[in-house]
């Protein structure tokens, strides 16, 4: 039932079918309950504890000693997911889904077993989702070495914590415990910060980690994590520097995930697996007939909102309509680190490789006027446009808001619009995105 599974539920039932979802656990899935929706309001929760420590930047008095009230703030996060997982309930209520609570598997053609219990459907979409991935050298014991969920709910803030893995889970909660003043610690295996990120971007967010005193260490590979008699987590890596061994309270491992494939039936209906994940056609139909898979278990972009754009794609064909296919070239990405960052299409470096000649269009955040009235003067509008008809190819911006920019150049890059149409554009003055405006001009 998370993004994938509800919103294939939603759209089935409002094209007349007889819908029932199978949940283990909460309704909304990992994204509402221990993913997106969370983690975002521990961070606005540690933008706000930043904004109070710098007020007087604002011109604003705060008396007496600022500090996070980090049991209060896992409590206001929870809450949060709570009332989007209630949210979930009501639409399923609402839209006539059943929900039937226990572990799901594959029983045969048309049938789905829960708990014992044989159901019987025309189609079964399978959207179970992913968990964090466990490495042998890095056993996450749920207290000194953690997963994503764990670094949720801490019961208490660390002095310090390692980050093993700088992708957007990594990053976002190294922001999220540097800003509250633990010592973070930052280790990623490639040569860059945010690997999947545009190398400008990537080179910006390290200085702002600076500027949050967390430490980064790329080219660095994690050899083993044990857990000391002094209860602080040993962990033994390999860097530019040599080999070392780093000591920390607690270790965050986030070096991706894992599908969700095991135990549902999957080998008994012959369905094709390639690396961990499973083969779908065009309409997201798996080998078996009748069996359809969306999400982070097949090989497209382990992101909430492709599921979603997945799973009504996919019901619309069981129903027997056309839907168009999804572009996914033009997929959105976002971290909700301080600055933000958010990119869609290629890269400058992946447009060259792909043999396109490309004009670069920069603008700086410390020139808007928006930004500076803001403080937040570091971030980078970097937009990528092919030479020869002036297509935007891709958007990379890191800075204030820019989550909520991603929008103009994800629907400029859809629909084929050129630098010419977009610099022609009125865009709205002092506004973060007109940085958009100025990168093309």
């Amino acid at each position: 039932s998370g993004p994938g599974g509800y919103v294939a539920a939603i759209r089935a039932s409002q094209l007349g079918k007889k819908v029932a979802i199978v949940e283990k656990a909460e309704l909304g899935g990992v994204c509402l309950n221990w993913g997106c929706i969370p983690t975002k309001a521990l961070l606005k929760s540690a933008q706000v504890f930043t904004y109070c420590k710098n007020a007087a930047h604002y011109g604003v008095a705060v008396e007496g000693e600022v500090k996070p009230d980090f049991e209060k703030i896992v409590a206001r996060s929870r809450t949060v997911a709570d009332t989007m997982s209630k949210g979930v309930a009501f639409l399923m209520k609402k839209n006539n889904i059943d929900i039937l609570t226990g572990w799901g598997r594959l029983a045969g053609e048309g049938k789905v077993e829960v708990d014992g219990t044989i159901y019987e459907a025309d189609a079964v979409i399978l959207a179970t989702g992913a968990r964090p991935r466990q490495m042998p050298f890095m056993q996450v014991d749920g207290k000194h070495v953690i997963s994503s969920k764990e670094a949720l709910t801490l019961p208490t803030l660390p002095q310090s914590m390692i980050v093993v893995g700088s992708g957007a889970i990594g990053s976002e909660f190294a922001c999220l415990y540097a800003s509250m003043g633990v010592k973070v610690t930052v280790i990623e295996y490639m040569p860059q910060m945010m690997p999947l990120e545009d190398e400008e971007v990537a080179k910006t967010m390290e200085r702002a980690f600076r500027k949050m005193r967390a430490t980064v260490l790329t080219s660095t590979t994690v050899k083993n994590v044990s857990v000391g008699e002094d209860g602080l987590c040993h962990v033994d890596i390999e860097g530019k520097k040599g080999a070392e061994t780093l000591t920390a309270d607690v270790v965050l491992s986030a070096v991706g995930v894992k599908s969700n494939i095991e135990n549902i039936g999957l080998e008994e209906m012959g369905i094709a697996v390639e690396r961990d994940k499973i083969v779908v056609d065009e309409h997201y139909q798996t080998s078996a007939a009748g069996v359809y898979a969306i999400g982070d278990i097949i090989a497209t972009p382990a992101l909430a909102h492709v599921a979603s754009a997945e799973a009504t794609v996919c019901v619309e064909a069981i129903c027997g309509g056309t839907p168009e296919p999804i572009d996914y070239t033009t997929i959105p990405s976002c971290v909700y680190t301080t600055p933000e960052v958010a990119m869609v299409g290629l890269t400058e470096k992946q447009a060259i490789e792909q043999g396109y000649e490309v004009k670069v269009g920069k603008y700086q955040y410390m020139a808007s006027g928006k930004a500076t009235a803001a403080g937040d003067r570091d971030g980078l509008v970097k937009l990528v446009y092919d030479a020869k008809t002036y297509q935007l190819l891709g958007a990379h911006i890191i800075g204030g808001a820019v989550t909520e920019m991603l929008g103009e150049p994800t629907l400029a890059k859809r629909l084929g619009l050129t630098a010419h149409q977009i610099a022609t554009t009125v865009h709205s003055h002092p506004t973060m995105y007109e940085g958009i405006l100025e990168a093309t001009e």
